[in-house]
Parts: C-alpha cells; structure tokens; sequence
C-alpha cells in the first residue's frame, strides 16, 4: 500500500502534509502536488493533516488512476520538504468536481 495524491489537491496544493512527511516523498507541480509511491512508508501522517482531504490509500475503490498520476508526475517533479503558503484562492476550489480535467497542468513546482 500507498498514499495518493488526488484531485482535490489541485488548486489548492495545501503542504501541510510535507511538513509530517518523515521521508520526504513529496513532488511539486505547478498546482498540486503528488507522492512518490516507491518512496513512501505507509505511514499515513500525511493523510490527516490534509486540509482538503486530498490524500487517500491506494487500497480505496477508483485510485488506480490517481496511483498512476502520483508514479508519472513524482519522477518528473521536483522534490518538496518544506511547507508553503497554499494557493491564494485554495478555498474557492476546495471540494469542486472535476479538476483533473478543467484545472491540472503538467508543468513542475519549483520545489526546495
């Protein structure tokens, strides 16, 4: 098992989940972020402290997508160990439908 990073991150892209992170398997996008698979412990810190409730187990119904997004962007991204001010507007997007399709940009973060 793994913890994912899914859509409810987008545009929002809260980092109090890099904060807890002990082993530092968070990657930055231009506006979300995602967790390396291979580098997580399970350990499921991150998952609370996730102001958007963007953070799932791979074990959940329907992730496998989300699995494969966190395993392509988290080899493409930037590394992120230190938390950030969220997106200005994070609150107007937070719970929206949809945000892979209408919001997601492949571009990286700028990471530490």
């Amino acid at each position: 098992m793994t913890y994912v990073v899914t859509d409810n991150c987008i545009k929002c892209k809260y980092t109090d989940c890099v904060e807890v992170c002990p082993v530092d398997c968070f990657y930055e996008g231009e506006n979300m972020l995602v967790i390396h698979p291979d580098e997580c412990i399970d350990c499921g810190v991150c998952e609370p402290e996730c102001p958007a409730e963007a953070i799932k187990p791979d074990t959940e119904d329907g992730l496998d997508k989300w699995l494969a997004l966190n395993t392509e962007y988290s080899q493409k991204w930037p590394n992120l160990t230190a938390k950030r001010d969220h997106a200005p507007d994070a609150k107007d997007y937070d719970g929206q439908t949809g945000k892979l399709e209408k919001f997601f940009s492949p571009k990286p973060g700028e990471g530490d």
